[in-house]
Formats: structure tokens, C-alpha cells, sequence
């Protein structure tokens, strides 16, 4: 009892002193049956699919919440790749079918829906085409939808062809609303090797290898982790290992039990639990200053990547003891524009993009929610895409990149983009072009890390 009595005491106060929470519970749902001759009847077998299967996703996960006093933040819906039905439409009506979502998401009152991608590492299909031509309209013209696009893997190499197209969407989605600072590029990530149970948006779809229906569930913990940390400011960083690895312990069986409880409800088999450091704009929830508080000055200077490693190891360690079922990401978001640390280092030039790049080598996830200059052209993106997608090849693990060329700011403006994305200063690039290696397309083979059977 008295353990017992120990263990409530610390979850309420990691609550309501450390920002824990559940940063997000999303339903996959394959949309594999939706597909028909007529168009119209693919529009309507999804929505009335999406709206049946989720139709008590909000309601049940606040009731959850309130019932167990731990936040549930967001509440969304991840569907297979729609790409895979629209093998006979056209623009047009990828264009339509993504407002079809959009209506979904908005009567379920779903914060985002994801799954408006294409698989397209070793070619690309009709459907794939499609759906790439549509990107730039159907982002500009829906506000919950979210696009991920997988351009390369450890197996396939990295389809250049797709790469180009994407730093061509990425430009033209950021002219378009450009009004609200190219905010529809946030809704949109570029993966090398993506996985198909991660919960966490713009990025999340409904994998081919999952059932029907599935509840996952994304925990956020870097104020948690945050203040362990402080309790030990002389200790050695076998130590401070060790802190986060119980933090993340704590952390994870809060989340798993939370997830469980409403996959119940919901009548869908629980599916996965990512642990992934997600931080927001409060005040201390910032994975940068986890970093700082290892003991770096500023995020961005030298022993910034082994920090980083450091952290994201022992998150892994600390979760994979606390469930069976940890999937996604899992590890540490390091998006600039959601993390005032982050932000921090940007405006006191201690991190820059090439810094940023280079911790993604051990971080989950890539470049994310990073503010470019409003003159980088569509083949510097391309670029940018390629070195990521390079790094997680190479390494065997995921990168993604979700960059937004502002229209109208240059590098020193800062940039407002509002709630849980927050604010970004804008990021100046290279001067030199990388034009002839962007339009020589094709495909980087795949390394030799692959041959593994």
C-alpha cells in the first residue's frame, strides 16, 4: 500500500507540477474497402467509415481523462494510405476526397487527421501521382488533413524523382498559404524507412501490416524528465542514464494504462505505446533543456549530439522495460518551432540547420517544424529532403523532414505560427545550389546495409 500510495503521489504531481501528459490517443482505421468504381461512393464509404469507427473517439478519451486526472491533449485518426484509392481519380477529386476528411475530422472533432500519403521509395503508382499533383491544393484548402510522403528506405535506396516533386510541394504549398505563413507546410513530412504505427502527426498512417481498427497511444514527458534531472545536478552521466530510465519508466506505464482504458471502451484492440519526448512552448517542457541540463550552456554547442544520444537511449530503455507494445518513434522530437529551447539557441547562435541535421543522426525523428527562408528554392529542398533521407538510410532508422519556406521572411524574422506549433525564427540556407544533383534524378541505390537476409 504504502508503494502504491507512493506511486499515485508521483503521478499527480508529475501532472500537475511537470507538464506530464498524454500527448495524443490516435485511431488507425484501414480505409482498404472504401475503394470502387465510382468516386462519389469511394467519398462516401470513407466517410462513413472514418465517422462510424471514431465516432466516440472524443468523447470516450475525455471522459478517460477526467476519470483518471491525467490529460489527453489530442484526440486523431490515422487511415491507410489514401494514395492506395486513387488509382482511377484524378486532381480534382484527390483534391475533393481530401475535404471529404477534412468534414470527417471536423465532425468527429478530431484535432488532425492523418493518412493523405503516398509510398513512393521505389516508384510511383497512378494513385502515388495523383495524389502527389493534389498535395499542394488539398493542404491549402482543407485545415485538419495531414500529409507524409516516404521517399527512401535502408531497402530501396532513395527515389530521387519523388524527391524533386516533394521540394516542388513543399514550395508550391507554402505560396499558397502563404497568407498564414505557409502554415499547410506543417501539415506535411517527407520520411526515409516511416513506420506504420506511429501516432504522432503530420506523419501518422495506418500501416498495410495493421488490423481494422487500432488505438495508439503518443506520451509527453520532457517536464517530467526535466525535474528528475534536477533533483541530481552532481551526478555522473551513468546517472543521469539512469534518472531518465526510470523517469521514462513512470512516464510509459502511465500512458499504456491510460490507452488500454480506452481502446476498451472503444471496442479496438490497443495497439502501441510511443514514447517519443514530445515538448511543447510551456514553460520547462522543452527536450533542449533537458540537454542543458546535462550540461551543455546552450543546445547547439560541441557535446550537443552526445547529450542527445545519451537522452534518447535511455527514454528507449526506460519504455521498452515498461511495455510490450512500444512502437512508433519512440525516443525525442527535437521540432524547433514547439520548443523554446530550441528556439533559444536559434536566436543566440548556438544552433543552426547544419547543427540541427547533424543531431538527427541519434534523434527519432529529423529536421521538424524548422522556418526557412522565404527564397529557397524547390531544388534546395529537394536537397535538404536528400541529406535526410541519406542519414536515416544509411543508419537504418527513421528521418522525416517537415520544413516551412515562409513566404515574405528572411532569415532573423521571426515567425508566429500559433498554438501547439508555436513560434520559429526563420533559418537562413547554404548560398550554393545543388540544382544538377536534384534534377539528374533516378535512384540512390540502396546501401549495402540492406543486403541482410
Amino acid at each position: 500500500m504504502a508503494i502504491a500510495f507512493t506511486e499515485i503521489q508521483e503521478t499527480i504531481r508529475m501532472v500537475e507540477m511537470e507538464h506530464l501528459d498524454i500527448r495524443t490517443v490516435t485511431m488507425g482505421i484501414s480505409l482498404r474497402d472504401c475503394a470502387d468504381q465510382d468516386f462519389e461512393q469511394v467519398k462516401q464509404n470513407v466517410y462513413q467509415k472514418i465517422t462510424s469507427y471514431a465516432e466516440n473517439l472524443q468523447t470516450t478519451a475525455n471522459q478517460v481523462a477526467k476519470e483518471y486526472g491525467v490529460p489527453i491533449i489530442n484526440k486523431r485518426i490515422a487511415i491507410s494510405p489514401i494514395a492506395e484509392l486513387l488509382g482511377h481519380a484524378n486532381k480534382q477529386q484527390a483534391i475533393d476526397l481530401a475535404k471529404t476528411l477534412d468534414d470527417a475530422a471536423r465532425s468527429l472533432g478530431v484535432d488532425f487527421i492523418g493518412g493523405y500519403s503516398a509510398l513512393v521509395h521505389k516508384g510511383i503508382s497512378k494513385g502515388d501521382q495523383v495524389l502527389l499533383d493534389a498535395l499542394p491544393e488539398a493542404l491549402s484548402q482543407t485545415e485538419r488533413v495531414c500529409a507524409s510522403i516516404s521517399v527512401a528506405t535502408t531497402r530501396t535506396g532513395i527515389n530521387m524523382d519523388a524527391v524533386s516533386q516533394m521540394g516542388q510541394a513543399i514550395k508550391r504549398t507554402a505560396e499558397l498559404t502563404k497568407d498564414e505563413n505557409s502554415i499547410g507546410c506543417a501539415k506535411l513530412v517527407v520520411f526515409c524507412n516511416p513506420v506504420e504505427d506511429n501516432p504522432f502527426m503530420a506523419g501518422a498512417f495506418h500501416g498495410a501490416g495493421e488490423g481494422e481498427a487500432v488505438l495508439s497511444v503518443g506520451v509527453s514527458g520532457p517536464g517530467v524528465v526535466l525535474n528528475a534531472l534536477k533533483q541530481y545536478p552532481n551526478a555522473d552521466l551513468g546517472e543521469v542514464s539512469d534518472v531518465i530510465k526510470r523517469t521514462a519508466f513512470k512516464i510509459t506505464r502511465a500512458g499504456e494504462l491510460i490507452g488500454r482504458v480506452v481502446a476498451e471502451r472503444l471496442q479496438v484492440p490497443f495497439g502501441i505505446m510511443d514514447l517519443s519526448l514530445a515538448p511543447t512552448n510551456a514553460m520547462n517542457d522543452s527536450v533542449a533543456e533537458i540537454l542543458e541540463e546535462i550540461g551543455l550552456e546552450r543546445v547547439g554547442t560541441h557535446g550537443t549530439i552526445a547529450a542527445l544520444a545519451l537522452m534518447n537511449d535511455a527514454v528507449k530503455k526506460g519504455g521498452a522495460m515498461a511495455s510490450s507494445y512500444v512502437g512508433g518513434l519512440s525516443g525525442a522530437f527535437i521540432p524547433v518551432s514547439e520548443d523554446n529551447g530550441m528556439i533559444r539557441g536559434i536566436e543566440e547562435d548556438a544552433l543552426d540547420l547544419q547543427k540541427l541535421e547533424a543531431m538527427t543522426c541519434v534523434c527519432s525523428v529529423g529536421l521538424d517544424m524548422i522556418a526557412l527562408d522565404g527564397h529557397v528554392s524547390a531544388e534546395t529542398l529537394g536537397a535538404i529532403i536528400a541529406d535526410e533521407a541519406a542519414i536515416g538510410m544509411i543508419n537504418k532508422k527513421t528521418t522525416a523532414i517537415r520544413v516551412i519556406p515562409v513566404i515574405g521572411k528572411t532569415e532573423g524574422d521571426t515567425v508566429e505560427f500559433g498554438g501547439l506549433l508555436g513560434r520559429a525564427p526563420v533559418i537562413g540556407v547554404n548560398n550554393y545550389h545543388s540544382d544538377k544533383l536534384i534534377n539528374r534524378g533516378g535512384r540512390i541505390p540502396a546501401p549495402l546495409q540492406s543486403l541482410t537476409n
